[in-house]
């Protein structure tokens, strides 16, 4: 009989052959120590699902971070599922103020971390509404607003500002919303016959926050008109000098289908080191690069990941990930924001890159690292306004535009800017709250896109897609990953190492291809 086992029925823990094979790995010392820590939680049985449903809490435990990272490999265990059912419980942490240079950053979520209690969604709820009513009622064509409470019993003109509480479609087709505000709940009813309006409320959908404009009591409301937050900017931006920013994600360095030769042609381009004059003149304007997520492959994402990384160790990913930055010239700022593959919480706003994961990242003085979304500003001269970019990886999209007929037979995998049209209507990333996963912040949200981004820039679709709405520039950034077998089986095409290049003082964009 082994060692471990000895010690297993000394503690009263059934231990089964997998996991047996995977602690005679480690020296009798360190394999006592993880049984122990393990023996804490009062669980009886050690195998794949209880080390899946315990994780979080054992990673707190077990003081070596590379033991938990083999757990995570040899088990497959998903890091999602880990920080779905476990919250650290650490101090906030301060809010990120590392400007560098010419660049500022104007919003970046602290990383809260503490117990979720039922009236957090509550107050997350009503701040979300307070903020974003606040938006709507901006417009200067908005008359009668009122609260539901207020309204009368007679019959007049009125508008609302409420939250989708409901949606239905009546007998007669006509399309029911039920509203609710701070004060009450009320229904409202946009008629078929108003065919604009109709195809406009066609696209609402749960937790909208919207103004109605219409007649009514407080029984009901016959809607005339349909706004929703929206999204438009006065005036174009552009800078006095003659500087470039370029915007990628989705490396996903560790993974066996980075394209690293790839990647690699691109950083000798910014460096200025291929092609003609005029082309490394214009690569040498590049001030700024921006990072949209999923920098690395990460560890233990999904079951059976570890057959398909080349790397399997997460800290080892960021090495690799800071020596290819590493190359690039040092007048390059660099902004980084996280996404579900990185070494932070899946739930949204997710933190900064940390460097408990990433400490060859944090040693690079050019790095700005924020939150996922964020919103950044390149500063502009004789104190002008800046340039403002809204960064979002983008997970929540595709389980948006499921929700949307319109952009299910839009092809939205293809078409990215489509969704983002969407979000930027609605001034909120992640407006349904079953369409994400996040935490709730009862005194702010950190979702809501709180001022008009000259350019929204997401990744997560591995498709470079470029389109403007209402004077905001969209870019959604390609990958430098070829296609997995779950993109494979899914049916999204990738389309790998396209690079947009976005010049700050003319405005002109151009689409680099590195493939």
């Amino acid at each position: 009989m082994s060692n471990i086992l000895k010690f297993c029925i000394e503690k009263g823990i059934l231990l089964d052959k997998e996991t047996h094979d995977f602690f005679s790995q480690f020296d009798d010392t360190t394999a006592k120590n993880i049984i122990d820590k393990f023996a804490l939680l009062k669980e009886r049985v050690i195998n794949k699902s209880s080390l899946s449903k315990n994780l979080g809490k054992i990673q707190n435990l077990i003081e070596d971070k590379k033991i938990v990272e083999k757990i995570k490999i040899n088990f497959g265990v998903s890091l999602e599922i880990t920080r779905e059912r476990f919250v650290e419980e650490k101090k906030e942490e301060k809010k990120v103020e590392n400007d560098i240079g010419n660049v500022k950053v104007l919003m970046s979520a602290p990383n809260i971390s503490k117990k979720i209690e039922p009236m957090d969604f509550v107050y997350y709820f009503r701040t979300r509404y307070n903020e974003i009513k606040n938006i709507i009622k901006e417009r200067k064509d908005l008359n009668n607003l009122t609260n539901i409470d207020k309204l009368s019993d007679k019959r007049q003109s009125a508008s609302v500002v409420g939250i989708v509480f409901n949606k239905m479609i009546s007998k007669n087709k006509n399309i029911m919303l039920d509203l609710e505000d701070l004060t009450g709940k009320i229904r409202v009813l946009i008629n078929k016959e108003k065919k604009d309006l109709y195809e406009k409320a066609k696209n609402v959908l749960p937790d909208d926050i919207i103004c109605v404009r219409g007649f009514g009591d407080r029984e009901i409301i016959f809607v005339n008109d349909l706004i929703y937050p929206d999204s438009h900017l006065a005036e174009k931006v552009r800078l006095d000098r003659d500087e470039s920013v370029v915007f990628i994600s989705d490396i996903h360095v560790g993974s066996n289908n980075f394209l690293e030769e790839n990647f690699l042609k691109f950083i000798k381009w910014l460096n200025g080191e291929t092609g003609d004059k005029i082309q490394k003149e214009e690569a040498l304007k590049v001030k700024y690069l921006l990072i949209t997520g999923d920098s690395v492959d990460g560890v233990g994402i999904f079951p059976g990941q570890e057959n398909l990384l080349t790397i399997k160790d997460m800290y080892k990913q960021y090495e690799k990930l800071a020596e290819f930055l590493k190359m690039i010239r040092k007048d390059i700022k660099i902004v980084i924001c996280p996404g579900q593959h990185d070494s932070v919480r899946v739930a949204e706003p997710q933190p900064p890159i940390g460097s408990d994961y990433a400490p060859a990242l944090h040693e690079l003085d050019n790095i700005i690292f924020v939150s996922n979304p964020a919103m950044i500003e390149i500063k502009n001269d004789n104190g002008k306004r800046g340039f403002k970019i809204f960064m979002y990886h983008g997970a929540s999209m595709t389980p948006f535009s499921s929700e949307m007929e319109s952009l299910r037979l839009a092809n939205p995998h293809h078409h990215p800017t489509k969704v983002v049209k969407e979000l930027l209507k609605r001034r909120h990333i992640n407006s349904i709250h079953s369409g994400g996963i996040y935490i709730p912040n009862p005194k702010k949200d950190y979702l809501v896109i709180p001022e008009v981004p000259d350019v929204m820039n997401t990744g997560d679709f591995h498709r470079t897609d470029v389109d403007t709405y209402n004077g905001t520039m969209i870019v959604c950034s390609s990958c430098w990953q070829s296609i997995t077998p779950f993109e494979e089986k899914v049916g999204n095409i990738p389309d790998p190492c396209k690079v947009p290049v976005l010049n700050l003082k003319s405005g002109s964009m151009k689409i680099l291809d590195f493939s």
